[in-house]
């Protein structure tokens, strides 16, 4: 919960006043946008920093966070260690596992695809892939595992529901997606991952088979006090159990920051495929973040304010990224320790505050904005 509600009203009541005060001035004639832009900017900024703040010291959490308004950084904090028998600590150099995030990479790999004419969303898999002709799997289309509409959950096992009927989450589908970008491009999913990074100025990024620098954060269970190191991380993202595609990237907030700013403003894909990757085509009831939207390999919130998002999940990793397109505002949250002991929904506890802190931040702000420019009756 948002500490003092009480006092976020006040503020923005007094706020409010203040922007109407300097439009009734009749000295001269003011930019009211400039005014209430700037002035909103503080004051979100300073109870966007308190509220963040509190989420850290309540849970002590050992993570980064940051907060960009377009490129401009409104809010960083690093806290903790990315290895906690040496206790070298998390700083903006950090690279995290971002876990299921990297599901938006492998399907924007997909839509890159496309653009070329390699392949078709609406293709059978079958054309690609021969463990998809089989009776049962004959007719799953590619834009069906993007979306979880498939039907599938483990490969190889019998369909949860016919294909397109129902949504049920599989990372060995977007697993396939990966082999499909590997066959029609002709290069390995790392590879292919990999040229996207350079095009896009990613210099912190890989994948978990590549990885060869010296500030991973590693992965823990247990508390910071008790932590237990996952072993063989980040090599054992590229394990049949997780698989690089569906979950084996491995990033930094300034690099998923970059990611986020080129994607949803077009530098990516054309304005076709971007259509296809931000739109709702399936609905999904998410254990933790509850009812949402769901694209390709992208969640979103149903209802305002607009947003869309991933969370991750490997052992000892949990990670969330925003993007509200409205305000063109980033919020990134990643950590490298859970307690697996209480469920995996107590590990995002952290992550759920603050995103719902910076939803209402994006709703109140953004009218409140929109209230001081009205035309005032006099």
């Amino acid at each position: 919960m948002i500490k003092n509600n009480y006092f976020i009203p006040l503020l923005l009541f007094i706020l409010i006043n203040f922007i109407s005060c300097k439009n009734e001035a009749p000295i001269k004639v003011v930019d009211r946008k400039a005014i209430a832009d700037s002035a909103v900017a503080v004051f979100e900024q300073k109870l966007l920093s308190n509220q963040i703040d509190s989420v850290f010291k309540k849970y002590n959490f050992n993570a980064s966070v940051a907060v960009f308004k377009d490129t401009v950084e409104i809010y960083r904090k690093n806290n903790g260690f990315t290895d906690f028998k040496t206790q070298k600590k998390i700083d903006d150099h950090t690279v995290f596992s971002i876990a299921s995030i990297s599901k938006q990479f492998t399907a924007v790999l997909i839509l890159l695809q496309a653009e070329q004419g390699k392949l078709k969303v609406d293709d059978k898999v079958s054309k690609y892939l021969k463990e998809f002709q089989t009776k049962d799997y004959q007719n799953i289309t590619i834009y069906q595992l993007l979306n979880h509409t498939s039907g599938l959950n483990m490969l190889g096992d019998k369909l949860m529901f016919k294909s397109g009927t129902g949504f049920y989450y599989s990372n060995d589908g977007f697993n396939a997606l990966g082999k499909i970008v590997e066959n029609v491009s002709g290069k390995s999913y790392d590879e292919n991952i990999q040229e996207l990074f350079n095009k896009i100025g990613m210099k912190s990024s890989s994948t978990g088979n590549l990885f060869k620098g010296e500030n991973f954060a590693g992965a823990y269970l247990g508390t910071p006090i008790n932590p237990e190191r996952i072993e063989n991380m980040p090599k054992r993202l590229g394990s049949k159990e997780i698989g690089i595609p569906a979950g084996g990237i491995l990033s930094t907030i300034d690099d998923l920051h970059r990611w986020n700013s080129m994607l949803y403003n077009g530098k990516i894909l054309n304005q076709q495929m971007f259509k296809k990757f931000t739109s709702k085509s399936s609905e999904r009831q998410h254990p933790i973040f509850g009812k949402m939207g769901y694209g390709y390999g992208i969640m979103m919130n149903i209802g305002k304010p607009l947003s869309y998002f991933h969370s991750g999940y490997v052992k000892g990793a949990p990670s969330l990224n925003i993007y509200y397109p409205e305000t063109k505002t980033s919020v990134i949250i990643l950590s490298n320790i859970a307690d697996e002991e209480k469920g995996k929904s107590t590990a995002f506890k952290p992550h759920i505050e603050i995103k719902k802190i910076t939803d209402i931040f994006e709703s109140t702000f953004e009218s409140l904005k929109k209230d001081t420019l009205k035309p005032k009756l006099l």
